[in-house]
């Protein structure tokens, strides 16, 4: 792995706060001018420091009021089962984001949902479709104190 000067941190860390900067603007907030800065970014991207580009989105404006985390127990785990919990979970919509995990559960999911009706929904005709679930432990989310996209690079 080749290793960042400061230079690549700095670009990292502003691109970070704002991946929608012309390629003018990031050279200016890193004091280069914009042809290295072009050259940098690309580099980065190549190798795999930048892996895509997104717009983060409200999602209570977009009526997704209510956040959960589901805690995911597995009858029994092996490369077949975790393989294919994984395949399905990809293709479920309401969850944002899954964690194979240590300890008392296998997986800890992320999901987002209109409401209580939705996600008992979810719950029943989704995660309940799979026959190597053992259990599920919901947590459901009353304000959010931090969220993060950033790294500390």
């Amino acid at each position: 792995m080749e290793t960042l000067d400061n230079t690549d941190l700095q670009i990292l860390r502003t691109l970070q706060r704002n991946a929608k900067l012309t390629t003018k603007e990031l050279a200016e907030a890193v004091h280069l001018t914009p042809t290295p800065v072009f050259e940098r970014q690309k580099r980065l991207e190549r190798q795999g420091y930048i892996k895509k580009y997104v717009a983060v989105l409200d999602p209570e404006r977009l009526g997704l009021d209510l956040l959960v985390f589901c805690k995911v127990k597995l009858k029994q785990i092996n490369h077949e089962i975790a393989d294919d919990f994984a395949r399905r979970i990809k293709h479920i919509p309401e969850v944002t984001e899954c964690y194979n995990t240590s300890g008392e559960y296998d997986y800890l999911l992320k999901v987002r949902a209109r409401d209580m009706k939705q996600y008992q929904e979810f719950v029943l005709n989704k995660l309940g479709t799979i026959d190597t679930l053992a259990s599920i432990e919901s947590t459901f989310v009353m304000s959010e104190v931090k969220q993060s996209y950033g790294l500390n690079v």
